[in-house]
């Protein structure tokens, strides 16, 4: 996939883990898995990092790969539920310029049929400028289940927000 301008689309991934930044010790398993299905949108993964659950890492890191790195394309995961350390969509919207809020339903609707506790994610997407930022659940079962109904669209969306058609 290209995303309207023949070059692949330039794509980052955030895991958002306080116990994984903390050196725990086991893999990121939900980075890898997040960073391959960019990979299968035809993304290029240009960037992957580990942020503890601190808002302003987040949005530090959000707004650099967005505004310096000029990503297409930013996908987190992690921190989107309802404990008090979950920050992710709070420091997702505050560098968000725009909401897109039916990536984030789809998401949830997708994942009913795996988990009775589907409601809870509170992830969000929206863009920043030109990039699309996107909040995975941090389950790595998760990634493919919500992502499932975005592998259709979000190459679209890409290339709209490159200005195509």
């Amino acid at each position: 996939m290209t995303a309207g301008g023949g070059e692949a689309p330039r794509a980052a991934v955030l895991t958002v883990s306080s116990s994984r930044a903390g050196g725990s010790g086991e893999p990121d398993e939900s980075g890898e898995r997040l960073a391959e299905f960019a990979r299968a949108l035809g993304a290029e993964v240009v960037a992957r990092e580990l942020v503890p659950d601190e808002r302003e890492r987040i949005e530090a890191r959000l707004r650099a790969w967005a505004d310096e790195e000029r990503c297409d394309l930013v996908l987190t995961t992690g921190g989107t539920g309802l404990s008090p350390s979950d920050v992710t969509p709070e420091a997702t919207r505050a560098v968000l310029h725009r909401e897109a809020a039916g990536i984030a339903e789809a998401m949830r609707a997708a994942s009913r049929d795996h988990t009775p506790h589907w409601m809870l994610s509170r992830g969000m997407a929206g863009t920043r400028g030109a990039t699309l930022i996107v909040n995975f659940p941090g389950n790595p079962k998760a990634i493919a289940e919500a992502g499932e109904p975005l592998a259709a669209t979000l190459p679209h969306a890409l290339a709209l927000l490159r200005g195509g058609r």
